[in-house]
């Protein structure tokens, strides 16, 4: 609807019945699949005036929004972005002042087309632990295990807090009905739990199908076929960190998932390089003081990136090797294992400590799960429950301690080598 709006204000202005508009909106309109209505804007015409953001404080509402002024291409009128003069104003709210670049203007890269969202599931598929675990050692009618359709489940706030004992129903993305019932188990709940809810929905697909996830990501999972590991980020967090998660877990729609399993593109995304570049591309999520939590998604923050030459992940899809501290390099050119080694060596360092400091072995037992093939389970010891809980990436880099600086600084200075930059 506000989007609609600015159209309206720009077809009168190319169709010369007005002269200026000015309108107000949330901040959100400079992001994302918002920001193509201030793209044709700029293509027809003038950003004029504008302020990126702003509070906004009138009869209760507290909300920060862009004011944005525009007219026709050939209007005389001094450019100002938040109050200060440039050259021109981009779709994005940034401004031109010094030959800056107009970063709306990037598009996918074919070659980083292995970034996905989580799978979305439209019911209550997921179950607690202890239940999961009953369920893997239940036996069904047909002598398979309950562990073909059964996974645990991480959503963003696992990742920015401590994971939560949840699980999850997966019978994938095209198993029938009659094959699912055999695992008797999983089928009764989603019978019991799924169906009635996915009966009343508009979507013929979804009420049909409703023993499978509205969104099961076909592609998603034809990606991470092979792969041992996965890195994923929460779409919507403070602090932009990325994570690696077992190939057993499945990952929510709240995550983005890049289906890459070597520490030289672990580390290139960990990089000040690329969160600046994610930031800049990004939207914001709701309100406050700061506009909001960074957003990240697939197409506009990880697809239109540019990876250092010759580390694309159309380039590290050849295989890995693990170098004797365990870090794992993909297989490239000697001249490109270079870079490569250096970013995987820190990014690997990056992590170690990291989870050392999450999951403190002084503090934690390290249970197997019931069945081989999914993660240990994390217990905390007798009295240190409290403290544990504390232990989370948000609150780490809230607090940004000098070792976790100096690892991050080490990991850019190897990222930035790859580019040819020595500074």
């Amino acid at each position: 609807l506000v989007t609609y709006w600015f159209e309206k204000a720009r077809a009168q202005i190319e169709a010369a019945k007005t002269q200026r508009a000015g309108l107000v909106a949330t901040q959100s309109i400079r992001r994302g699949s918002n920001q193509k209505v201030l793209t044709r804007i700029t293509e027809t015409g003038v950003i004029v005036e504008a302020w990126s953001d702003e509070p906004w404080i009138n009869e209760g509402a507290d909300v920060r929004v862009s004011l944005i002024a525009f007219a026709p291409p050939s209007t005389s009128q001094g450019i100002r972005l938040n109050g200060q003069p440039v050259a021109a104003i981009y779709a994005d709210l940034t401004g031109n002042a010094q030959g800056g670049l107009d970063l709306g203007q990037a598009k996918p890269l074919p070659s980083n087309a292995v970034a996905f969202e989580g799978t979305k599931k439209y019911g209550d598929f997921d179950i607690a632990g202890d239940l999961a675990r009953q369920w893997l050692l239940a036996p069904n009618p047909d002598g398979r295990s309950n562990r073909e359709v059964l996974k645990p489940w991480r959503n963003g706030q696992d990742l920015a807090r401590r994971p939560v004992d949840h699980w999850i129903i997966d019978f994938g993305v095209d198993r029938v009905e009659a094959d699912a019932a055999l695992f008797e188990q999983p089928y009764q709940h989603v019978l019991t739990h799924v169906k009635p809810s996915r009966s009343r929905v508009n979507n013929e697909h979804t009420r049909t199908y409703w023993w499978i996830h509205e969104r099961p990501r076909a592609a998603l999972r034809q990606s991470l076929a092979g792969l041992q590991r996965f890195i994923a980020t929460p779409r919507v967090a403070k602090h932009r960190f990325f994570v690696w998660l077992p190939a057993s877990v499945l990952p929510d729609t709240r995550l983005c998932v890049i289906c890459r399993d070597d520490d030289a593109t672990f580390g290139i995304l960990s990089s000040r390089l690329h969160v600046v570049w994610a930031l800049a591309k990004g939207s914001r999520h709701g309100d406050g003081d700061e506009g909001g939590r960074p957003t990240y998604n697939a197409g506009t923050c990880f697809e239109t990136f540019p990876f250092p030459e010759a580390l694309t992940p159309a380039d590290t899809a050849g295989g890995t090797e693990r170098l004797p501290s365990g870090a794992i390099i993909p297989s490239v050119a000697s001249d490109v294992r270079t870079h490569a080694e250096p970013i995987a060596e820190a990014a690997h360092q990056l992590d170690a400590l990291r989870r050392h400091w999450l999951n403190p072995p002084e503090w934690i037992e390290v249970v197997p799960e019931v069945v081989p093939g999914y993660p240990d389970r994390i217990i905390p010891k007798p009295k240190h429950e409290k403290e544990l809980k504390k232990r989370t990436l948000t609150n780490l880099y809230n607090a940004r301690p000098a070792w976790l600086d100096n690892a991050h600084k080490t990991l850019d200075a190897a990222v930035a080598a790859a580019y040819g930059w020595d500074d």
